[in-house]
């Protein structure tokens, strides 16, 4: 260890004037205060308790959502190998994933994934490729797994759905439990649903259903034929971990008549989730 310059610590105060003595002792208090901030600290004599910790920090940045405090932090987004199963498969699967909407602002909206429908393609009766029909509207259920197909009800109300393996073959995602980005979804919906203007939508209202959700996301026709493992406003993330949820298996929603498939069990929802946009009591009978 080098030696300070200067005197020595353990000077006389040699001048018995109180103003003097005063001064020395001043200017002695600065030298070990000089000493203290010159000195490196000896890290290796250092009791173990304090030496520096290279860790994470002990406390978490205050923008993070609550939903991102766990042990590991999820993968960044779901790539294209999770999207490339059959739409069956694909539509359990998607229950508990998160659904990220980000806005122009850079707003970030999300909602777990609590109810989806199938559609298997051109057998399917109730599906838009049914006959294999391809057209400029539903291209997207023609293109690779993991692509958006976006369309239009009633003139006015949006539907989003993901392709999945097989051709035409897509999983409409029907209701989600919003977890980030509540009172922008409120806004949204409150502005672009009908009849919604002026009172205050409860969270289970925001987006249960395939065009609330749309409402609340601000996802329309401009998202179709989007890539989910690769775009920069919408994608999807793993759920958070936690107990498997029990699955209902019920006859899809709104599909008209489509024969024998108007009643076959491809709408996959939560059980007991507040957020579902419908129930099927007799079908949450007969679960395993």
């Amino acid at each position: 260890m080098r030696k300070p310059a200067g005197p020595p610590l353990s000077w006389a105060l040699t001048d018995p004037s109180p103003a003097a003595f005063l001064l020395q002792l001043l200017r002695r208090a600065r030298q070990k205060q000089r000493l203290a901030e010159a000195e490196p600290p000896d890290t290796a004599r250092m009791p173990p308790s304090k030496k520096p910790c290279s860790g994470p920090p002990a406390t978490l940045s205050p923008q993070r959502s609550i939903y991102f405090l766990s042990p590991r932090e999820p993968p960044a987004r779901l790539g294209p190998e999770f999207f490339n199963q059959p739409a069956v498969a694909l539509a359990q699967a998607f229950l508990g994933q998160v659904l990220v909407r980000q806005l122009a602002d850079h707003t970030e909206l999300r909602g777990r994934i609590v109810e989806t429908e199938a559609y298997l393609g051109p057998d399917d009766e109730a599906a838009h490729s049914r006959g294999g029909r391809q057209t400029a509207r539903n291209r997207g259920m023609f293109m690779k797994p993991g692509t958006l197909y976006v369309y239009i009800i009633y003139g006015m109300y949006f539907c989003m759905n993901v392709s999945s393996q097989g051709d035409g073959a897509c999983v409409l995602l029907r209701a989600l439990e919003p977890l980030e980005g509540l009172e922008s979804m409120r806004q949204l919906r409150s502005s672009l649903g009908k009849g919604t203007s002026g009172r205050t939508l409860k969270d289970r209202q925001l987006c249960s259903g395939p065009s609330k959700l749309c409402q609340a996301l601000a996802i329309d026709k401009s998202f179709d034929q989007r890539d989910l493992a690769t775009d920069g406003a919408v994608w999807m993330e793993p759920g958070p971990p936690g107990p498997e949820p029990t699955v209902v298996a019920a006859a899809r929603v709104g599909i008209g008549q489509a024969g024998e498939w108007t009643h076959k069990a491809l709408r996959f929802y939560v059980q007991g989730s507040p957020f579902v946009s419908v129930v099927d009591r007799a079908a949450e009978r007969v679960q395993p």
